[in-house]
């Protein structure tokens, strides 16, 4: 007979629990079986002491099985695709529907904001009248019409991480390897997918700054989810700078629709090409990878990926012809204030972290969980890295709602971007692919 002590025990005693054992501690988690002091010493055992490869994806199978698992009878390869989080990240709303256009279903369970990153389900939701809080029926109804679907998880998915998140947050146990693994895969797996893509993100604007942490995460996620059972690939990107040139939520989705719309390319094309490119490969959909990006870049430049794009907004509550009239329904902020470099030479470095929290700071993202955003704010056209500028040319364009918060944003800007004689070497886009 199982029991929360004798679990807890184990693991301080550097032995690992049975799948069993793990998959009773997942279910006490989800119905209140397990207290909150267990739930605790549990997470600091796992953090102190780790679970190994075997206890790792004992618990992420645990914990996918402790609510709902969604099954899709055949309607299509199912896909997905997570991001470790990074600013001006606005990949989803680009790959989804571009998946979907090629014969993908595509159940992406999303986030919020969290930090200095911005949150996919906070930049849908700046549009007008959307929802991504579904239930499962109106989840599948949206999937039938478009493909695809961005939504929030719901309770009845893999409830036993959301009671152990919660204890972990305030029990400084959120820094675990194996806890953090089993949190993003339970709820990913839990969607019922057969492939899954990862875009770990490494650099100044992401969590991880460090190319060590990254690829140790990279290989604990892929190890975890193709032993569970879901064909798993990840890739390293570079997050010393934002991927598209805008942060902050309605003027992310801005340059979403620019790309859908074939107004624009760049990396938002470039990493999405490659991210899909696996998945496609990975499914049996295409020969490989390259085929796959490409079958991606046509879906996307020809206008089908625009469709199912639209298809999904108007299914999730929003303008039914959003796609056609993208910049009048997005929200505008007040202020409007383009920021200048103030002498000529390259863009050497960028704080993509500070950058970030200066969008926070505007009002859009959260400092505390019941914040509410203003969807409007944030950076537009900022400056590549590595771009040459001369005097009075644009670093990047705040949207504020105050003057005052425009200046303090301002301030902050100026001193997260630095413009140098020399011109830097600037990262690739894409460092390793693991799996």
């Amino acid at each position: 007979m199982s029991s929360a002590r004798g679990i807890i025990a184990k693991l301080r005693q550097r032995q690992t629990p049975t799948r069993e054992e793990l998959a009773w501690f997942a279910t006490g988690l989800a119905d209140g079986t397990v207290t909150d002091a267990q739930a605790g010493a549990f997470a600091m055992a796992v953090c102190l002491n780790g679970m190994g490869d075997v206890g790792r994806v004992a618990m992420t199978i645990a914990m996918r099985d402790s609510g709902q698992v969604l099954q899709w009878d055949g309607q299509g390869p199912v896909l997905d695709k997570h991001s470790t989080g990074g600013v001006g990240d606005c990949v989803s709303l680009v790959l989804a529907p571009a998946l979907a256009a090629c014969g993908a279903v595509v159940p992406m369970i999303s986030g919020r904001g969290l930090g200095h990153t911005g949150g996919t389900l906070d930049k849908l939701e700046a549009i007008p009248g959307l929802s991504t809080q579904l239930d499962e029926a109106r989840f599948r109804d949206v999937i039938a019409r478009a493909g695809c679907a961005i939504v929030g998880a719901s309770a009845e998915v893999a409830p036993a991480d959301r009671r152990l998140y919660a204890v972990r947050d305030v029990t400084a146990t959120v820094e675990s390897l194996d806890l953090i693994t089993a949190s993003i895969l339970s709820k990913k797996l839990a969607a019922g997918l057969d492939a899954l893509v990862l875009d770990v993100k490494v650099g100044s604007g992401a969590f991880m700054k460090d190319a060590e942490a990254a690829q140790g995460l990279a290989d604990a996620l892929v190890k975890t989810a193709n032993a569970a059972g879901c064909k798993t690939t990840a890739l390293i990107t570079d997050m010393s700078q934002p991927v598209a040139p805008a942060l902050g939520n309605a003027v992310e989705v801005a340059e979403a629709m620019r790309v859908l719309t074939g107004q624009t390319r760049g990396p938002l094309v470039e990493i999405s090409a490659v991210l899909g490119g696996i998945l496609l490969a990975n499914a049996g959909l295409v020969d490989d990878v390259q085929v796959g990006a490409d079958v991606i870049v046509a879906a996307i430049s020809e206008g089908h990926a625009a469709e199912r794009f639209g298809a999904m907004v108007a299914a999730m509550g929003g303008p039914l012809q959003f796609v056609d009239n993208w910049a009048r329904f997005l929200p505008e902020a007040t202020v409007i204030r383009e920021v200048v470099a103030e002498r000529s030479g390259y863009l050497t470095e960028m704080d993509g972290e500070a950058m970030g929290l200066a969008v926070v700071g505007l009002g859009g993202g959260r400092a505390v969980e019941t914040d509410k955003i203003n969807p409007a704010v944030g950076l537009s056209q900022v400056a590549r890295l590595g771009a040459r500028l001369e005097r009075g040319q644009t670093l990047a364009v705040i949207h504020a709602a105050r003057p005052v918060d425009a200046d303090r944003a301002e301030a902050q800007l100026r001193a997260a971007m630095r413009i140098g004689p020399d011109a830097p070497d600037v990262p690739g886009l894409i460092s390793e692919r693991i799996g």
